[in-house]
């Protein structure tokens, strides 16, 4: 009996808020680590703007021969079913079929498409779609509502200067993803990595928090490590590219907005920096115009920003108060004193 795809089998289902965007998720495992990826839930019969549906070939049996043949036959589908799924996430063999905005994947460990890859592709998708920008970054507010934002490369620091600056009086507004439309930046809901260690044990144990995909972190959500609600948007003041090396040259500093756009261009842009070019043409259906486009009107949205906002290097030691607190003063945070512990 050919495979229908409105008929897959269902344990488990989540509806998360994206803050924008709206996701409905489901597994036909009655556990799925994905979900520890997002830290809210839609409300009740909320609207979705984007579906996925995760089918683990270990719990439920499919023809892989069917499914080869249903896949998509665009490069990403191609590369899903070689084990690769995005930048440096693989695993086995997965199949993917695409309905509108309606995503089938058939697999296993299938945690390692969903926040990795479909959430990556979906903001970049809406952002084409409703004239937004998506960058890679970080970001917290300070008193006033106005945004900072956070960029730099990996092993840079940018998750260290984040959660000290909201442990010490800013406001959690992202951990990742920005949606960012004439100047006002967006938070993108998610959980926060946390590894063991005297101030985090209990907190891990106490709410049974999932481990993250590498690293040996856990997944927690932001209201349970840091003082204060989340908040969803604030007008960008700051960006700060954060570039933390014991040996660099050290120091907080302003930057000329063009050299702070190239970094942008490279290290947060998210087609660029997640290598979406494909998913995006193919969003699109192959229409070279639509394609350069939408990526002119986000090229035009990133140089704005960089333009009304200030534009700042960063290589300093946020574990050490001589060197934080002046810093969160320079960027307007009511900093405390003392680093509060996690809430949950």
């Amino acid at each position: 009996m050919p495979l229908d795809l409105r008929s897959l089998p269902v344990r488990s289902s989540r509806t998360v808020d994206l803050n924008l965007v709206k996701v409905l998720i489901t597994s036909n495992r009655e556990e799925f680590d994905a979900y520890a990826y997002f830290s809210r839930e839609a409300p009740d019969r909320a609207a979705v703007d984007h579906e996925i549906h995760c089918v683990d070939l270990d719990r439920d049996s499919f023809d892989t021969a069917e499914l080869r043949e249903r896949s998509d036959r665009t490069l990403r589908a191609k590369r899903f079913r070689s084990g690769y799924y995005l930048n440096h996430i693989f695993g086995d063999p997965a199949y993917l079929i695409t309905e509108g905005n309606r995503s089938y994947v058939f697999g296993r460990r299938l945690e390692r498409t969903v926040w990795p890859y479909f959430v990556k592709r979906i903001l970049t998708d809406f952002a084409v779609d409703c004239g937004y920008l998506h960058l890679k970054a970080g970001g917290f507010t300070s008193a006033d509502g106005s945004a900072t934002l956070l960029v730099g490369p990996n092993g840079g620091g940018k998750t260290v200067f984040l959660t000290q600056a909201c442990a010490h009086g800013a406001r959690f507004l992202s951990n990742t993803h920005l949606l960012v439309r004439d100047g006002v930046a967006h938070g993108v809901p998610s959980a926060v990595r946390v590894r063991r260690d005297p101030l985090f044990d209990g907190l891990i144990e106490r709410n049974h928090l999932v481990a993250h995909l590498e690293g040996g972190d856990f997944l927690a959500g932001p209201e349970l490590v840091f003082p204060g609600a989340p908040v969803d948007s604030g007008p960008v003041r700051n960006i700060v590219i954060t570039d933390y090396r014991a040996g660099g040259r050290h120091g907080f500093e302003e930057i000329p907005a063009d050299r702070a756009e190239l970094f942008l261009e490279q290290f947060a842009f998210a087609v660029t920096t997640y290598g979406l070019k494909d998913d995006l043409m193919a969003h699109v259906g192959g229409d070279v115009e639509k394609f350069t486009g939408g990526l002119r009107a986000m090229k035009e949205q990133l140089s704005a920003l960089v333009s009304g906002a200030r534009c700042l290097r960063a290589n300093v030691d946020m574990l050490d108060p001589a060197e934080r607190e002046p810093v969160l003063a320079e960027l307007g945070v009511d900093a405390r004193a003392d680093a509060l512990g996690p809430t949950g």
